[in-house]
């Protein structure tokens, strides 16, 4: 008989809500069916077993049917926990009823996004000060999904480097589309992905003196899942190299808006950047549309392929060819989002996840355990020393039924660190403080 892992959807409570797990999963080995006489994707049989958030989740079912009733607290995947504010929420709701009317309905829209309103927006309210026209900004579903369109411009010839530890898309993407060779299981990276070592020995910035040019540079900051924000110093030699090299990067400020210290927000805050970086970024952790999905991208007039051909214009070609454009209800949140009302509503938001993340660092602080990051984003990175950061994700939770992420998830550079989330309630936070005390 094959083997057939299956487990259903459940809900099961924290200390204090419900909370879903991800719908029924399947995972088979072997096909039941007929074959055809198609060949699998070759670059689908190179990546890892598991995208490490579904991992996480499975793992998670398994303690719950070990523990039933257990009181698990998720402080793992970084999902937003808050209410959307009332007068965001209120714009989606009425965009909605009015799609009941003859007046108010309305069909497609724009694929690159509603130009007159959330385009200009968007770049009036973050990129006013850096010259971005509201026709270099595309409105999409989430920049997770804006990374692998974004390769599906660059091809499967390009080479790609990558922050390490960095979110596990940017190396998995680069992957399915052929572009990272085989794994090299000794040392857990792909071959043909450059490898950018980023630790609390370098400040969680690469040594580019020693880095061989690559064709993309993806670096995220502040970083997930280290929560390093990269300095106006540290983002001069990044785009000064890009430049020297002829390399594009792709530049994830998904978390911009924890960024309280003065660090750049945006790529484009740096000189010269125009005409080496994209922009990707996001609604999903600064205004809660982890569900509603609302993100970005930015492509400057100014970057150009080799033969001088506009970037731009194939990314516009991809967009009209392989996505109808982001819905409406969510865009008219993003809308509601950026106005004067709405950023004072998000931003208390954020600043009540930073507590959170403050009492984090505070406890594990106070156990001795060395921490990073949670200063510019809603994430804490403890260190390990000595241990596999699977080993450690697996004792807490099994002796307080906390989740984490395990850092070597993100990276072989996170091994022997786990990534906490700051994004919860804040009674389940001071819940899991003592929790963790009580381990520790």
């Amino acid at each position: 008989m094959n083997k057939l892992l299956t487990f259903n959807s459940l809900s099961y409570r924290t200390s204090l809500q419900p909370r879903m797990v991800q719908p029924s999963l399947t995972v088979r080995k072997e096909g039941v069916g007929r074959c055809t006489k198609v060949h699998r994707n070759i670059n689908l049989e190179k990546l890892r077993n598991g995208y490490l958030f579904t991992e996480i989740a499975r793992r998670e079912l398994q303690h719950l049917e070990k523990y039933p009733n257990a009181k698990v607290i998720s402080l793992g995947i970084g999902d937003t926990t808050q209410p959307i504010p009332d007068n965001i929420s209120m714009s989606m709701a009425n965009y909605a009823r009015a799609l009941a009317t003859a007046e108010g309905y309305r069909g497609y829209g724009a694929e690159q996004g509603n130009k007159q309103e959330l385009r200009k927006a968007i770049a009036e309210t973050y990129y006013k000060d850096v010259l971005v026209k509201e026709s270099e900004v595309f409105v999409s579903d989430g920049s997770q999904c804006d990374i692998a369109r974004l390769l599906l411009v660059l091809g499967s010839n390009v080479t790609v480097a990558a922050q390490d530890p960095s979110f596990p898309a940017y190396i998995d993407s680069s992957v399915i589309v052929g572009q990272a060779g085989d794994l090299e299981d000794e040392v857990g990276k792909y071959c043909n992905i450059e490898y950018l070592e980023c630790g609390p020995g370098n400040n969680f910035f690469p040594d580019l003196k020693g880095t061989s040019r690559t064709d993309i540079i993806f670096f995220c900051s502040p970083n997930n899942p280290t929560g390093h924000a990269a300095t106006q110093n540290q983002l001069e030699q990044l785009v000064e190299f890009a430049r020297n090299n002829g390399s594009i990067i792709i530049f994830d400020s998904a978390y911009a808006a924890y960024v309280t210290d003065g660090c750049p927000r945006s790529i484009y805050e740096i000189p010269g950047a125009r005409e080496v970086a994209i922009e990707i970024s996001s609604f999903s952790k600064f205004s809660g549309f982890t569900g509603v999905r609302l993100g970005w991208t930015v492509v400057p007039e100014e970057l150009l392929f080799s033969s001088g051909f506009p970037v731009i214009n194939d990314f516009n070609r991809i967009i009209c060819t392989c996505f109808n454009g982001a819905s409406n209800i969510a865009q008219a949140g993003g809308l509601a989002c950026l106005s004067s009302e709405g950023l004072e509503a998000v931003h208390s938001v954020v600043d009540y996840y930073k507590e959170n993340t403050r009492i984090l660092i505070d406890t594990l602080a106070s156990l001795g355990i060395k921490v990073y990051g949670g200063i510019n984003a809603p994430y804490v990175w403890a260190h390990f020393p000595g241990r596999k950061s699977w080993d450690v994700f697996a004792e807490i939770l099994e002796k307080t039924h906390i989740t984490t992420v395990p850092g070597s998830g993100f990276g072989p550079g996170g091994e022997e660190y786990i990534r906490i989330s700051g994004f919860g309630h804040r009674e389940s936070i001071l819940e899991a403080s003592r929790r963790l005390e009580a381990l520790f």
